[in-house]
């Protein structure tokens, strides 16, 4: 009976030692609501951005001017209304969710880069190295992001480009700093050691080992941080910085129709409502990432 209860519980270990990163993830993240609820909103925008062009029609429902229609309230045939140009808010906001979703990935995915190559060269050799590297990284930091951002992009010019690459921009230090302290973490653990003992490279052993097993705070950073990117290119947009109208982007429909919010306030209401969604859901899922992947917590 012993012998059985042993063979149980190798059979039982052996499973648990098997079952992968990302299953394990799931499994936990799927015991938050919150984080749950997170994904339900997201997976709602990003079949709003994929779907749009069944939705509806971008130039004759999201661009052509339609005096006639102007200022209409919610409807059966405008579901959020339209705004001072006759053009309807929901297909607006439809497409705006194209074009949030595109910035905030693709200017994270700049500042993931750019921050996590000098952050992993910084933590891995240490020294003089990380003392050059960091301090400049400090110098950008001491800047505010969205006061960083504004100044690229008022260098470079308003256009969906450089709102890209001045949001990634303004955010490689802390990418930079949160990559460097997950490297640090590991860079010193048995099986780096033993990678050093056989002869591999040092980006090999940084690619290979010491990237893959840092990745726990730097997924839930650069989810969080896609939300600030929303945030930014609908702050940025709404001072005439970012996206041109008559493109549809949440931050310059608030803009255009902050002129009518005391007399026709689902102008605005309905793009403010998107954002705050959005952020919230990514924010919630960052929560859920950062519990569900906490080695504390298993």
């Amino acid at each position: 009976m012993a012998e059985e209860i042993k063979t149980v519980n190798i059979k039982n270990k052996n499973e648990v030692a098997k079952r992968s990163l990302m299953a394990d993830t799931w499994r936990r993240l799927k015991k938050s609501k919150t984080a749950i609820l997170g994904l339900m909103l997201i997976v709602m925008f990003l079949c709003m951005a994929i779907f749009a062009p069944i939705i509806g029609d971008y130039d004759e429902d999201a661009l052509k001017m339609n005096i006639i229609d102007r200022l209409q309230g919610p409807s059966i045939n405008h579901w959020f209304g339209t705004d001072e140009f006759g053009r309807d808010i929901f297909i607006r906001i439809v497409y705006g969710t194209r074009i949030s979703l595109f910035v905030g990935l693709i200017s994270v995915s700049i500042a993931l880069s750019i921050g996590g190559f000098f952050g992993a060269i910084a933590g891995y050799y240490g020294g003089q190295i990380d003392h050059i590297i960091m301090r400049i990284l400090d110098v950008i930091l001491a800047i505010p992001v969205i006061l960083l951002a504004i100044t690229i992009v008022a260098a470079l010019g308003p256009s969906m480009l450089n709102l890209m690459i001045a949001i990634g921009v303004a955010n490689i230090p802390g990418f930079a700093r949160v990559v460097r302290a997950a490297v640090l973490s590991v860079k010193d653990e048995e099986f780096i050691e033993a990678a050093k003992a056989i002869g591999a490279k040092d980006h090999i052993i940084i690619l290979k080992h010491v990237l893959p097993n840092s990745m726990a705070p730097i997924i839930v950073y650069a989810t969080l941080k896609v939300a600030t990117a929303i945030m930014a290119t609908a702050s940025l947009s709404f001072i005439g910085l970012g996206v041109q109208p008559p493109t549809p982007e949440w931050g310059s429909m608030l803009s255009s129709g902050r002129a009518y919010i005391r007399d026709q306030m689902h102008i605005v209401l309905f793009p403010g409502l998107a954002i705050v969604l959005s952020v919230l859901s990514l924010n919630l899922i960052g929560d859920g990432l950062r519990d569900a992947l906490d080695p504390k917590l298993k």
